[in-house]
């Protein structure tokens, strides 16, 4: 009598890098990425509610040339 054995089917988890690459390098083409928009400078009259911990800004204020 032949002893014969099912193919054994992988997880997903069991993926290895080289296939991971390989998908992801096939992917690529079909991704596109939009222009990135440079931000607009906001003026500082417009900021508002930024609340500093004491700590924080004794912190700030003792260090060496901190907005000088």
């Amino acid at each position: 009598m032949a002893n014969h054995t099912a193919p054994c089917e992988r997880d997903e988890s069991e993926i290895t890098l080289a296939e991971l690459r390989g998908d992801s390098a096939r992917m690529a083409p079909h991704w596109v990425t939009p222009a990135a928009a440079a931000p607009v400078p906001v003026s500082p009259a417009l900021i508002h509610g930024v609340v500093v911990p004491p700590a924080s800004a004794r912190l700030a204020d003792a260090a060496f040339g901190y907005g000088d």
